[in-house]
């Protein structure tokens, strides 16, 4: 798409802005931030569900479901919780992820493979590099930051009780 200079600011922000809008309702501007003057702070963290299904067999009253998070440089995830188990998978980029109260496992190597790096233990931080993969406990209180200048992209695997939210903030 081509904005002529022509048109004048006013108009490149309206024509971006559609833009935007247009590539976030077809998912293909899942992460990138089209922004203005007068917009609102960029989005930072996005979540995408790419498949789920409730009650899988020997998981009643569960939801298991995959999905993609990209997290922009500089962003926070503050303090929160999940209402199950999570396998969070770093694609790309680092991610400084920080356990609070419970515990997680940082792992690498394939899942029927796989080798524990360190058990994460309250007040422990550690830098999630690509390859590399958290088990996090249902409860467990964590928050992490993309410290970096690419985005983070994770894919994580949820087993939550069906109906809960994906993450419950905590203090």
């Amino acid at each position: 798409m081509s904005i002529s200079r022509a048109a004048g600011p006013r108009a490149r922000s309206l024509v971006l802005t559609a833009a935007g809008v247009a590539l976030v309702a077809t998912g293909g501007g899942l992460g990138y931030t089209v922004a203005s003057a007068a917009d609102p702070a960029p989005v930072t963290v996005t979540r995408q569900s790419l498949s789920e299904v409730a009650s899988p067999p020997g998981a009643k009253n569960r939801t298991l479901g995959l999905s993609k998070v990209v997290v922009m440089p500089g962003s926070v995830l503050a303090p929160h919780h999940h209402p199950g188990q999570q396998l969070g998978y770093i694609a790309e980029g680092v991610l400084t992820y920080t356990v609070q109260t419970g515990k997680a496992k940082l792992m690498t190597g394939p899942g029927d493979d796989a080798t524990k790096l360190q058990t994460i233990k309250p007040g422990d931080t550690v830098k999630v590099k690509p390859g590399q993969w958290l088990v996090e406990e249902q409860g467990e209180v964590h928050h992490a930051a993309n410290n970096g200048t690419v985005p983070v992209v994770i894919y994580l695997a949820t087993l939550f009780k069906t109906g809960e939210p994906a993450a419950i903030p905590d203090r």
